[in-house]
């Protein structure tokens, strides 16, 4: 397979890759990724090595002066500005953009996701090449931050009863996202991404307590249960909303099969949800 190195020498991409959120959890995967390829980054992001913050367009020109193409995760709080940053990047010398959006985005309402419609819907329109990843939830949400502590402190509990999720795991993502800001052949494309097989949210806590050798319970909450204890924990209520309405997506099923967006673009399966469990067990994270 050729390498992402080799690939953007011959593509012409001799300017720098913006990359914002590139402290978040695909963002600084794809940052490393693409240096070790010898690809020029822009690391962007609110406290990254170029601050760069929706809510203030003063930050924008920085990230995007001489970047040839961009990965954007557009904010929830703040969709009315994706637009206007993507005219100013295509003005700016952007010619690709490859936006991170999830799965199902296209079905939720207004509580979630709408930095991603936003994202989106402004690459579409811009005149330059785009495509779209729509990942499923990653599995790193159990290691890193929204499901950690819990897991530490042996106790999940959420309103997604016995339907299935197969968790993808963002180095793959990430893997992905470099391919399609790198190699020709993506554009106009949107790659929904997932791990191999599908897993209850039971299941995955049940793996990680076998494999980290502690008890872990994972507990079934109705959605006003949910909702609660997401107050109760100091949630603001737009993340309340947010998380509740993710969950209500996944209670449709319409996340559940697996699909086959990263052998597609990286000729090879996804990585499994055991082998990341492995991974976090080595590096202590449910200890």
């Amino acid at each position: 397979m050729t390498t992402t190195r080799n690939t953007a020498e011959e593509n012409g991409a001799t300017g720098p890759v913006l990359v914002l959120g590139a402290t978040g959890k695909t963002g600084r995967r794809l940052v490393r990724r693409l240096r070790a390829d010898g690809v020029p980054v822009r690391a962007a992001s609110r406290s990254g090595e170029v601050r760069f913050d929706w809510a203030e367009p003063a930050t924008w020109a920085g990230a995007l002066a001489g970047a040839k193409a961009a990965y954007v995760i557009a904010s929830d709080e703040h969709p009315d500005a994706v637009a206007p940053f993507t005219e100013r990047a295509v003005a700016a010398g952007v010619g690709r953009f490859v936006v991170l959006s999830g799965r199902g985005i296209d079905l939720v309402g207004p509580d979630f996701g709408q930095g991603m419609v936003a994202a989106e819907r402004a690459v579409r329109g811009s005149g330059a090449r785009w495509s779209v990843l729509r990942p499923n939830n990653f599995a790193q949400n159990f290691d890193e931050d929204l499901w950690h502590r819990p897991l530490r402190d042996g106790r999940l509990a959420l309103p997604i009863g016995d339907v299935h999720e197969p968790f993808v795991d963002a180095d793959d993502v990430a893997e992905v996202a470099a391919a399609l800001l790198t190699r020709d052949g993506h554009d106009g494309q949107v790659y929904e991404l997932s791990g191999p097989r599908g897993l209850s949210f039971g299941e995955a806590v049940e793996r990680i307590g076998r494999a980290a050798g502690r008890p872990i319970t994972y507990v079934e909450l109705t959605p006003e249960e949910y909702e609660a204890d997401l107050r109760a924990s100091g949630r603001p209520e737009p993340a309340v909303k947010s998380l509740s309405a993710l969950f209500a997506l996944h209670r449709t099923g319409v996340t559940a099969a697996p699909v086959d967006g990263v052998r597609r673009v990286l000729g090879r399966e996804a990585a499994s949800f055991e082998a990341y469990v492995a991974r976090g067990v080595a590096a202590g994270a449910w200890s």
